[in-house]
C-alpha cells in the first residue's frame, strides 16, 4: 500500500503534515524491558478511509522489529490491526 503522503518520524511516534499541521499521527511510549505501547492514532477527516492508520501502525511495527521491541496495542485501532493481521502478532507483548 503506497500513499503520496510523507510519513515522518519523531521521538515517540510517526506523523504526516499537511499545510503545516499534523494531519495524521501515531504515538508510542516506552514501557521498559524492550516493550512499547501504541497509545494513540489520529487521522484527520480529510485523510480517513485511505489506509493511513494501517500504514502508521506498520511504521511502528517496522521500528519495533528493527529495535527488537515487543508491542502493547493500547489504542483501539492498534488492537484492531493486530486482531486482523495474524502475521504481525509475534510482536505482541505477552
Amino acid at each position: 500500500m503506497t500513499h503520496k503522503h510523507n510519513i515522518q518520524a519523531r521521538s515517540g511516534g510517526f506523523f504526516i503534515k499537511e499545510n503545516g499541521k499534523t494531519a495524521a499521527e501515531i504515538t508510542y511510549t516506552p514501557q521498559g524491558d524492550g516493550v512499547i505501547s501504541i497509545d494513540h492514532t489520529y487521522i484527520s477527516p480529510s485523510l480517513r478511509g485511505q489506509g493511513i492508520a494501517e500504514e502508521l501502525v506498520r511504521k511502528v511495527i517496522e521500528y519495533a522489529r528493527a529495535e527488537e521491541l515487543k508491542i502493547i496495542p493500547a489504542c483501539s485501532y492498534a488492537g484492531h490491526y493486530f486482531d486482523n493481521n495474524i502475521e504481525d502478532r509475534a510482536l505482541l507483548h505477552s
